[in-house]
């Protein structure tokens, strides 16, 4: 193998383990115990792991911040798959919370169901929904970031108490053990709202979100009611959320329309 896989194998590794040991490095990629050292050398100074005494641990905070059209560009046709499927379980009138997630934009773009009433902080569902016919659409008060593209702030919260939905779709920067989390601390507390005034929460978050913790707590897991990806979760993240009782959808078990 490349260095590059074997650095990758360490990674895969630790997406199902807290902990990684140098004699686990060499198992695993068929390498000394020196190599092993300089592989978790060159983790940690990626920015990937910490080492430790005998080994190296997964970083249990994350501080990736990206503006609103990187993210729009990461994963996008992952996100448009996810997006696309969620729009697929909503029912003609129910009333929907959509947040400013990148991935929520895509739900948006797909929504096929009529007679809806959402209300949202993103610039860009509004955009999504312009288009569409028979939707109410109300948008929260606040302040525009112009760097994610959302409204935020005091306003927006006090605006998204005055709503109770049926369903509240969102997205996340990391889901973890731990609970959501975000990079972003007003969309933690807006988000906290959001979730508080639905009848039902769906999570919308791609693989590269599992076993991430962010800044911002948003909620403990048991507050969400389905996740939908696009990949098998990592044992310790699906024990937790089997715990909890949340259904997990994996868009790649459904048959393409």
């Amino acid at each position: 193998m490349l260095q590059d896989e074997r650095l990758e194998a360490i990674l895969l590794y630790l997406k199902d383990h807290e902990r990684i040991t140098i004699e686990t490095v060499c198992k695993i990629n068929d390498v000394s115990r020196d190599t092993a050292r300089r592989y978790l050398i060159k983790l940690e100074e990626l920015g990937k792991i910490v080492r430790i005494r005998g080994g190296a641990k997964k970083l249990s905070y994350s501080k990736e911040l990206y503006d609103y059209n990187q993210r729009l560009n990461m994963a996008s046709t992952v996100k448009e798959k996810i997006g696309e499927y969620a729009a697929s379980l909503l029912e003609d009138g129910e009333s929907l919370i959509l947040d400013a997630s990148t991935t929520v934009q895509f739900a948006a773009k797909y929504i096929k169901t009529h007679n809806h009433t959402i209300v949202t902080n993103s610039i860009n569902v509004v955009n999504e929904l312009v288009r569409k016919e028979n939707m109410k659409v109300n948008i929260l008060g606040g302040t525009l970031d112009h760097q994610h593209q959302a409204i935020y702030g005091s306003r927006a919260i006090k605006d998204i108490q005055e709503y109770k939905v049926d369903k509240c779709i969102i997205g996340t920067c990391g889901i973890s053990e731990e609970g959501l989390s975000t990079s972003i601390e007003d969309e933690g507390l807006l988000l906290k709202e959001m979730i508080g005034r639905s009848q039902q929460t769906i999570l919308l978050a791609d693989s590269s979100k599992f076993n991430k913790t962010f800044f911002q707590k948003v909620c403990d897991l048991e507050l969400i009611d389905t996740l939908i990806t696009n990949e098998a979760l990592p044992s310790n993240l699906q024990k937790e959320l089997n715990r909890h009782s949340v259904e997990v959808i994996d868009i790649n078990n459904f048959p393409k329309n």
